[in-house]
C-alpha cells in the first residue's frame, strides 16, 4: 500500500484554525490529497540524484493506492510541534503537517504482514558525498593525469551500472552498506509493545481503541533499501514505492535526550509508507518524521555510519526557510544578494556542516523552489508571488527546476492561510497636488481601458504553459476566479484563470519577458501631416477675399483676411483642417499667410502637434498642441474651421508655486480651444520654450516660424569658402571655410573618420585571434560550446578613433567659365599619427596619453564635408600652460612633442613649419564655433574663466555614495549641499567624501511631507532645505516592483503611484529647481510599454519643464564598462535645455543601441558621433594594470600600490597628489570549490567555465572533488568526436528531468550543461575578465554564477577587487567607501560613473553659460536651430 508524504515546509503554509487542534481533513484515497513530498533535489551525495520524480510515477502512486484504502476515511489529527502554540505563522516557527491518508489498524496489518508494494524498475541512482569546499591549495597535476589515463581505459560509450532500487552507482566508492542490527534488535510489532515505550500492551483493544498511530522517536537511526544500501529519504524513492527501512532505538515521545539509553532496539522498521516534516522547533531545527504501517517516528539523530547522508537533507530544509524568510521581506533583492544571505548565514548548532555555499543552493534547488510555490500558493493570490522575484527566476534557470510538479496532489490541504507581516518598503509615495492629480485622475480611467483591452486581447490566451501538471488540474469551482466564471453562474468578467490552475511557468517566463528589451524594433514612419499638392474640388461658394490684396509678390496677391463659411479668418489665425481620409481626426494648424495664385486660394499651414503625437502618447492633455517645425502650402478649401489656441506662458513666480493646489485644467473644453506651451523636435523628443523670432515689418504678411528655423538649417549646413588669398594652378586658395556654424582656418586641427586616410605603416592586425586547436574532448567535454566567435567584453569591433589632420591649404577648382566651383571646396592637410599608427603599434597608445600625437609631413587632399568636427593641437614646447593643464581644459585638445617618420621608423624633433602654426596661437581662445564636444567644455571653460560662474545648489536623492555629484563636482557646475539616502553605509561613505553636504539618512517621503507642512528642521535637526532653496535636483530613483515591459494593471500601477519616481517627480514639482535630472537603468525607457517615462515626462511637461530623454553609454565617456543609462533632463522656464554630451571615446558597437522605440516611433538623441570619436577605448589593462596582486580572499584596507601608474587613466584616476596608500584592494572570499574551479579556468580572452577540464582536485579544505558523469543521449548535441555522451540529465533525452541524476562536488557544475542549451550556453559564467576587453556591467555583488558572471581577474585566480570595480565605475583611488566588502560592491555597483555625470555637468554647464552671456549682452540676433546644432554646432536653442 502506498501513502505519500506531504511535506511542504515554511512560512505561509498550514496553520489550520480550529481552536487548538489543528485538524485536517484528508481525502480518502490513500495517497493524502496533500501529496507526495515535493521532494527535492538530492541528497547526501554528489551523485546524481535530486528531485521527487515526475508526474506519472505520482499518479500510478495514486492509483494503486487507492483501491487498498478508499473505504477506509477517517479525519486525523494533525500534529502540532510545540511552537504552533498560537494561530500565527511566525517565520520562526514554519508549521508544516503532513497529512498522510487512512491506513490499516496495526490489527489488520498483524493478520495480513506488511503489504508488498511494487518496486518499479529504474535506472537512476544517488552517490554519497564528501563535506562542503572551503579553500584550495596548488596541487600538481600529475595525480589528476594519472587519475585521467587510468580513467580512459574504461570504455566511453557505457552508462555505469546502478541499483534499481536506490539508484545509486553501484561503481560509486561511497557507496555505503547498512551493518546489521544489534542480536537484541526486536521486530516492530514486537518492539511497540516492548513496556518501556509504555503505550499498551499486546491488549487488542488497546490497539482498536487507539485513534491515531502511536508516535515515537528514533535515535542512531539508517536508512537503507533491500539491498542494504544506506541512502537517502528524500529523492522521491518513497513516492516511487520502492521500500525503504530503517533501524535505530526507538523511545517515548516525551524523551527528548537523543542517546541510546532508555531506547529500544529495532530492526527492519518499515517499509516507510510517508515522510514528512513538522514545524522548526522553537524556530531553528526542524522535526523529520516517518510513518510506517504501525507508528509515526520522530528522528532524532542519525547514527554514525547515516550521518552524513542525513545532513544534507537537514541543511536542504533550513535552506529553504532562510530562502522563503528572505524573500519575503526582501522582494526585489538579486540572486548575488540570496547567495550572500546564504553565505552569511551560520548553520544552527548540531547540523553536520559549517557554511552554507551556492553549491548547497544549486544542489537543493528544486526543493526550495518548491517551498516557495507552495508559500505563494496560500497567500494573497492578488499578492505577487514570490516565485517570480528576480532572484527566484534566476535560480529557476540556473539550476533548471521544474515548476509546477507537485502542486496538485498539494493543494487540498491548505486551507487556511495566515497573513504575513512583511517588512514595510519605503511609505506611501509623498506627491504635490500636481503630481498626484496627473497620476491618479488622468489615468485611472486609461488603466481601465487598458485592463479591458488587455482583456480582449488575452481572453485565456497566455494562462498557462499545458505542460505542467498545473495547467492539466479540472477548474476547483471554488476559488474567487473560478466563481466568476459563467460555468459556475458568475458574470465571466474578470477572465482569471481558476487560481489552483495559475501556472508557474507562465509566471515566471512572463516577468522574464519584462525584463528583456528589444533594441531592433522596426519603427513606423513618423507620420507628415498631409500630402502636399492634393488637389480638393474648389468649392468657390464657401470662399471669399475680404478687403484687396495687401501685397503683390510675383504671381502670388497676398491677402490680410478671408471669409469661409461666413467665418472671417485673418493671418495668424488657428484652424482645423480636414483631412483626405474622413476617419482621422482634424489636423490644426496657424494661418501664416493668405495668397492666391494659379494654384487657387491657397494659405500657409504652420501645423501644431498634437499631444497624441509626440512621445507623451495617450498621456498626453488632449487639449495642449505643441509647436513643431513643421508648415506646408495648402488650398482653403481644406479648411474646416477655426479655432482658439492658447499659448499657456509660464507665470511670473513660476518657482514659487511648486506644490500649490493648481488647477490641472489648462483650458476649459469646448470643443473649440485649445493651449500650447512647448516646442516639440519630433526626432529627438525634445520640448522647449517657443522660440521668440519675431516677423521683421516687411515680411509680416507671409512670416513662418517654422519655415524661418529651417531656413536658417538649411543655410547653416551650406559649406561656404571665405577671406579669398590667391589663384594658382586652376585653383583658387581661401583663408577659411565654414560648416554648421563652425570656421576652419588655415593651421586648425580638423577630426575626420577613419577611413578618411590610411597611414604608410601597415600594422600587423592584432584583431585576429589565433586559430582554435583542437581541444581534447574527454579533459574539456563541454568546449564544443564555444562555437561562436564573438567574445563578451571585447574590443575586437571598436572602432578606430577620429584621424586628426591641419589644414595646411583651402581651395576650390576654377570652372572653365573662370569662376571658382565654391560648390566643391578641397582641403590639403597634414597628417598626424597617434602613438598606435607608428610601428610601435598598440603598446604604445598604452603608456601614452590619449591626447598625444606625432607630427608627419605626410599629406592628403580632402572633400571638407569628409570633416566631423575641429579641434586644437598644439606642440608641446610652445605651451604657456602645463600640458596637463592644457589638456585638462577641454576635450578637444591635442598635443606632440615628436614628429614620425615612417620610412625610416624613427621620432624626430618636428619641423619648424609645424611648430610656427602652432606657436601662432591658431584658434586660441576664439570660442566661435569649436566641434560640438568643444561647446561643451573648452568654451564654458574659458567664458568660466571671464564670467564667474556660481555653481548650483545640488540636492541629489537616493544619492548612493555620490558618483553622480562626483561628477557634477569634477564639471565645476555645482555643489551639492544636500543628499537624501536611506541605505545607512552608502550615506556614509557619501558624507566621507563630501564632509560640507547634509546627508539626510531616512525616508525621501518623510522629508518632503516635513518641508511640505512648514518644517524647518529634521527630528535629528538638521537643516532641511526650503523652497528656492534647490537650484538643480539630481537622483536615481529605484524602480523596483513595477519594472517591465507589459501595460500596467491596477496593482502594478498602484505600486507605480507609490514609487519612488513618482516622489522624486514631486520633489521637482515642489522645489522648481533650475536643472532636473533623474538617472535610471536602460529599461526605464520600456518600462510598462515606455508608460514610466510617459508619464514622467507629462509630469515635467504640465509643471512648466522643458525636457528631454535619451539613453547614454557610461563607456563612452572614459570608462573601460559597459552601461547604458537612459537619463531625463529638464530646465526651467528661461533656462537653455542642455543637448546630451558627445562620446568621447570610440567603444564596441554592439553595446552602443542607444535608440528608443516608443509607440513605434524611434526615437534617437542629439548624439552625432555614432561611428568614431576622439580618443580610443579604454581597457582593461588601462584600468588596473598596475594594481598589486592578490589573492582570492584579500581582506587588507589598506596596501602600498607596489609601482607607478602605467597608463593614461592610471595617472588620473589616482590623481596628482602623490597617494602613497591604496585603500580597499579586497576581494570576496569564494568558497573551496568555487575557489578550484577559478584556478581552472585558463587565462586566454573569452575563458569561461565551458575551459574547465574534467577531473577530481583536491580542495583547500581535504575534500576531493568529483569528475562529473554524463551519463544521457544529448538530443541536441550529439555525441562527442570520440562518440561518449553530452547529457547529465535524462531531460536530456527529451523525457522529465530525474532528480537522481543531479551530481555535485564536481569542477564543471552539473546545473550549467543542464541547462545550458536554453540559455546561451551559459555563456560567460566563470569568465575572465581580457586585459584588451572591458568590464560587462560592474555589479554590486561579483559572483562567477549571477547574473554577470565575467568577474574573474584576467590572469589572478579570484574575483575582481572593490578598487578594480570602483575603477572600472571611474572613481578616483581617493573616493572612500564605508562599511564591509559587500556594502563597498553595493556602493561602487549602484552608482552613476563619475565620467559619465561629469561629461553632462559640462552640458548643463555650458547651458548656464549661455545664459549669463546673452543676459550680459542681449540675445544674439544669429538664432540657432537644433538641427543643426546636433550637426555640431555649439550654441543652444533659444528658450
Amino acid at each position: 500500500m502506498v501513502l505519500c508524504c506531504n511535506c511542504t515546509l515554511l512560512p505561509k503554509e498550514l496553520s489550520v484554525e480550529n481552536g487548538d487542534a489543528a485538524a485536517l481533513s484528508q481525502k480518502s484515497n490513500g495517497c493524502s490529497e496533500n501529496g507526495a513530498y515535493g521532494s527535492d533535489e538530492d541528497s547526501e551525495r554528489a551523485g546524481p540524484e535530486g528531485e521527487e520524480d515526475s508526474a506519472m510515477e505520482m499518479e500510478e502512486a495514486v492509483a494503486s493506492s487507492s483501491s487498498s484504502s478508499a473505504a477506509m476515511s477517517k479525519t486525523r489529527k494533525a500534529r502540532r510541534s510545540k511552537s504552533n502554540s498560537e494561530n500565527k505563522k511566525s517565520p520562526a516557527s514554519s508549521r508544516v503537517t503532513r497529512s498522510s491518508g487512512r491506513q490499516p489498524t496495526i490489527l489488520a496489518l498483524f493478520s495480513k504482514g506488511s503489504n508488498k508494494r511494487k518496486s518499479d524498475e529504474v535506472n537512476g541512482e544517488v552517490k554519497q558525498e564528501t563535506n562542503p569546499e572551503k579553500e584550495e591549495e596548488e596541487l600538481e597535476e600529475k595525480v589528476h593525469l594519472a587519475h585521467l589515463l587510468m580513467s580512459r581505459v574504461v570504455s566511453l560509450q557505457t552508462t555505469p551500472p546502478k541499483c534499481v532500487d536506490c539508484r545509486q552507482y553501484l561503481d560509486d566508492p561511497d557507496l555505503k552498506f547498512f551493518q546489521g542490527d544489534p542480536d537484541d534488535a526486536l521486530e516492530e510489532p514486537e518492539m511497540l509493545t516492548d513496556e518501556r515505550l509504555s503505550i499498551f500492551d499486546a491488549n487488542e483493544d488497546g490497539f482498536e481503541s487507539y485513534e491515531d498511530l502511536p508516535q515515537h522517536k528514533v535515535t542512531s537511526f539508517s536508512v537503507y533499501d533491500k539491498k542494504g544500501h544506506l541512502c537517502p529519504f528524500d529523492t522521491g524513492l518513497i513516492e516511487r514505492n520502492i521500500e525503504l527501512y530503517f533501524s535505530g532505538a526507538v523511545k517515548p515521545i516525551y524523551d527528548d535526550n537523543p542517546c541510546l539509553d532508555g531506547g529500544v532496539r529495532a530492526k527492519k522498521l518499515g517499509p516507510i509508507n510517508a515522510w514528512w516534516i513538522t514545524g522548526f522547533d522553537g524556530g531553528e531545527r526542524a522535526l523529520i518524521g516517518f510513518t510506517t504501517a504501525f507508528a509515526d517516528y520522530i528522528l532524532m539523530d542519525p547514527s554514525e555510519e547515516y550521518a552524513p547522508t542525513f545532513a544534507l537533507m537537514q541543511e536542504k530544509i533550513y535552506m529553504s526557510k532562510i530562502v522563503v524568510e528572505f524573500l519575503q521581506n526582501n522582494p526585489d533583492v538579486s540572486y548575488e544578494d540570496l547567495l550572500n544571505k546564504i553565505e552569511t548565514t551560520v548553520p544552527p548548532a548540531g547540523l553536520n556542516f559549517n557554511r552554507f555555499t551556492e553549491d548547497s543552493l544549486l544542489r537543493h534547488a528544486q526543493f526550495v523552489v518548491e517551498q516557495v510555490e507552495s508559500y505563494d500558493e496560500a497567500g494573497d493570490s492578488d499578492e505577487p508571488p514570490v516565485l517570480i522575484t528576480p532572484c527566484m527566476r534566476d535560480l529557476i534557470k540556473l539550476a533548471g527546476v521544474t515548476l509546477g510538479k507537485r502542486r496538485a496532489a498539494r493543494r487540498q490541504a491548505i486551507r487556511h492561510p495566515t497573513k504575513i507581516d512583511k517588512d514595510k518598503g519605503p511609505t506611501k509615495a509623498t506627491t504635490t497636488k500636481l503630481v498626484y492629480l496627473i497620476f491618479d485622475t488622468f489615468f485611472s480611467e486609461q488603466i481601465e481601458k487598458n485592463e479591458r483591452e488587455e482583456d480582449k486581447e488575452n481572453a485565456m490566451k497566455r494562462r498557462r504553459c499545458g505542460v505542467c501538471e498545473v495547467c492539466q488540474q479540472p477548474e476547483c469551482g471554488k476559488c474567487k476566479a473560478c466563481q466568476n466564471m459563467v460555468k459556475f453562474g458568475g458574470s465571466g468578467r474578470s477572465k482569471q484563470a481558476c487560481l489552483q490552475r495559475r501556472c508557474p511557468n507562465l509566471a515566471v517566463r512572463e516577468a522574464d519577458e519584462d525584463e528583456e528589451v528589444d533594441d531592433n524594433i522596426p519603427e513606423m514612419p513618423s507620420p507628415k501631416k498631409m500630402l502636399q499638392g492634393r488637389k480638393k474640388k474648389q468649392n468657390k461658394s464657401r470662399i471669399s477675399w475680404v478687403g484687396e490684396p495687401i501685397k503683390r509678390d510675383g504671381k502670388k496677391d497676398y491677402y490680410q483676411k478671408v471669409c469661409i463659411d461666413s467665418e472671417t479668418l485673418e493671418v495668424g489665425d488657428c484652424v482645423s483642417v480636414s483631412p483626405d481620409e474622413p476617419s482621422k481626426p482634424l489636423y490644426l494648424a496657424r494661418v501664416t499667410a493668405l495668397w492666391e495664385d494659379s494654384s487657387g486660394q491657397m494659405f500657409h499651414a504652420h501645423w501644431f502637434c498634437q499631444g497624441i503625437d509626440t512621445v507623451l502618447g495617450k498621456t498626453s492633455d488632449s487639449l495642449e498642441l505643441f509647436l513643431v517645425d513643421e508648415c506646408e502650402d495648402m488650398q482653403l478649401s481644406y479648411i474646416h474651421g477655426k479655432v482658439n489656441v492658447v499659448y499657456k506662458a509660464p507665470s511670473e513666480n513660476w518657482a514659487l508655486e511648486g506644490g500649490l493646489d493648481m488647477e490641472i485644467k489648462m483650458v476649459e473644453d469646448d470643443g473649440r480651444t485649445y493651449f500650447y506651451q512647448m516646442w516639440y523636435d519630433q526626432e529627438y523628443a525634445r520640448f522647449e520654450s517657443p522660440p521668440k523670432l519675431q516677423p521683421s515689418e516687411d515680411n509680416k504678411y507671409k512670416f513662418c516660424m517654422s519655415c524661418a528655423r529651417l531656413d536658417e538649417v538649411r543655410q547653416k549646413e551650406i559649406l561656404r569658402v571665405m577671406e579669398p588669398q590667391e589663384e594658382v594652378d586652376g585653383k583658387m586658395f581661401y583663408g577659411l571655410a565654414t560648416k554648421n556654424g563652425v570656421q576652419y582656418r588655415i593651421g586648425d586641427g580638423v577630426f575626420l573618420l577613419p577611413e578618411a586616410f590610411s597611414f604608410s605603416m601597415k600594422l600587423a592586425s592584432p584583431a585576429k585571434r589565433p586559430k582554435k586547436e583542437a581541444v581534447d574532448e574527454e579533459l574539456y567535454p563541454e568546449h564544443y560550446r564555444k562555437s561562436s566567435e564573438y567574445i563578451k567584453g571585447s574590443n575586437q569591433d571598436a572602432p578606430e578613433p577620429y584621424r586628426v589632420g591641419r589644414i595646411k591649404e583651402i581651395f576650390c577648382s576654377i570652372r572653365s567659365n573662370g569662376k571658382p566651383n565654391e560648390a566643391d571646396i578641397k582641403l590639403r592637410l597634414y597628417k598626424f599619427y597617434r602613438p598606435e599608427n607608428t610601428h610601435k603599434s598598440m603598446k604604445a597608445s598604452y603608456h601614452s596619453d590619449i591626447n598625444l600625437l606625432y607630427w608627419s609631413d605626410e599629406e592628403v587632399t580632402l572633400d571638407f564635408k569628409a570633416v566631423q568636427g575641429r579641434c586644437r593641437v598644439e606642440y608641446g614646447e610652445d605651451l604657456t600652460e602645463c600640458i596637463q593643464d592644457y589638456s585638462a581644459s577641454g576635450s578637444d585638445r591635442f598635443y606632440f612633442l615628436e614628429a614620425y617618420n615612417a620610412k625610416t621608423k624613427s621620432f624626430e624633433d618636428p619641423p619648424n613649419h609645424a611648430r610656427r602654426a602652432g606657436s601662432k596661437g591658431k584658434g586660441k581662445g576664439k570660442g566661435k564655433g569649436k566641434g560640438k564636444s568643444a561647446s561643451a567644455s573648452e568654451q564654458s571653460r574659458q567664458e568660466a574663466a571671464e564670467v564667474k560662474l556660481p555653481k548650483l545648489r545640488t540636492l541629489d536623492v537616493f544619492s548612493g555614495c555620490g558618483g553622480l555629484s562626483e561628477g557634477f563636482h569634477q564639471a565645476g557646475i555645482s555643489e551639492t549641499l544636500w543628499a537624501i539616502e536611506m541605505w545607512d553605509p552608502a550615506a556614509q561613505a557619501f558624507r566621507l567624501n563630501n564632509p560640507g553636504t547634509t546627508v539626510f539618512t531616512e525616508d525621501c517621503n518623510v522629508l518632503l511631507k516635513l518641508v511640505m507642512s512648514g518644517e524647518k528642521t529634521n527630528s535629528l535637526g538638521q537643516k532641511l532645505p526650503q523652497k528656492g532653496d534647490v537650484e538643480m535636483l539630481c537622483g536615481g530613483p529605484p524602480c523596483q516592483g513595477f519594472s517591465g515591459m507589459n501595460r500596467f494593471n491596477s496593482r502594478t500601477y498602484s505600486k507605480f503611484k507609490n514609487s519612488l519616481v513618482v516622489s522624486f517627480l514631486s520633489y521637482c514639482d515642489y522645489y522648481r529647481p533650475r536643472f532636473f535630472l533623474l538617472e535610471n537603468v536602460r529599461n526605464f525607457v520600456s518600462f510598462k510599454r515606455s508608460m514610466v517615462l510617459k508619464l514622467t515626462l507629462r509630469c515635467l511637461v504640465r509643471m512648466g519643464y522643458q525636457c528631454t530623454f535619451g539613453v547614454l553609454q557610461a563607456g563612452q565617456y572614459g570608462v573601460a564598462q559597459t552601461r547604458r543609462r537612459a537619463i531625463v533632463l529638464a530646465a526651467a522656464p528661461g533656462e537653455k535645455l542642455p543637448m546630451f554630451p558627445e562620446p568621447l571615446h570610440v567603444f564596441a558597437p554592439r553595446a552602443c543601441q542607444l535608440s528608443v522605440v516608443v509607440d513605434d516611433k524611434k526615437f534617437v538623441s542629439n548624439i552625432t558621433r555614432t561611428y568614431s570619436g576622439p580618443f580610443r577605448t579604454i581597457t582593461v589593462r588601462d584600468t588596473m594594470s598596475d594594481l598589486p596582486e592578490i589573492r582570492n580572499g584579500a581582506s587588507a584596507l589598506e596596501i602600498s600600490y607596489n609601482g607607478e601608474p602605467q597608463s593614461w587613466f592610471q595617472r588620473q584616476i589616482r590623481g596628482s597628489q602623490y597617494q602613497p596608500i591604496l585603500r580597499d584592494h579586497i576581494c570576496k572570499d569564494m568558497s573551496a570549490l568555487v575557489a578550484a574551479r577559478m584556478r581552472h579556468v585558463p587565462l586566454a580572452p573569452g575563458s569561461d567555465w565551458r575551459d574547465l577540464p574534467n577531473i577530481e582536485v583536491r580542495l583547500s579544505d581535504g575534500t576531493t572533488t568529483r569528475k562529473l558523469r554524463y551519463t544521457h543521449h544529448e538530443k541536441k548535441n550529439g555525441r562527442s568526436s570520440t562518440g561518449a555522451l553530452r547529457g547529465v540529465c535524462s531531460c536530456a533525452e527529451g523525457k522529465p528531468c530525474d532528480p537522481a541524476d543531479r551530481q555535485f562536488n564536481t569542477l564543471i557544475p552539473w546545473c550549467l550543461p543542464h541547462t545550458g542549451n536554453r540559455h546561451n550556453h551559459w555563456a560567460g559564467l566563470y569568465g575572465r575578465l581580457e586585459w584588451d576587453g572591458f568590464f560587462s556591467t560592474t555589479v554590486t555583488n561579483p559572483e562567477p554564477m549571477g547574473k554577470q558572471g565575467r568577474v574573474l581577474h584576467p590572469e589572478q585566480h579570484r574575483v575582481v577587487s572593490v578598487r578594480e570595480c570602483a575603477r572600472s565605475q571611474g572613481f578616483p583611488d581617493t573616493y572612500r567607501l564605508f562599511g564591509n566588502i559587500l556594502d563597498k560592491h553595493r556602493q561602487v555597483g549602484n552608482a552613476v560613473p563619475p565620467p559619465l555625470a561629469k561629461s553632462i555637468g559640462l552640458e548643463i554647464k555650458s547651458c548656464v553659460l549661455a545664459k549669463m552671456k546673452e543676459e550680459a549682452t542681449g540675445p544674439s540676433p544669429e538664432r540657432l536651430s537644433l538641427k543643426a546644432e546636433a550637426k555640431g554646432h555649439p550654441s543652444q536653442t533659444e528658450g
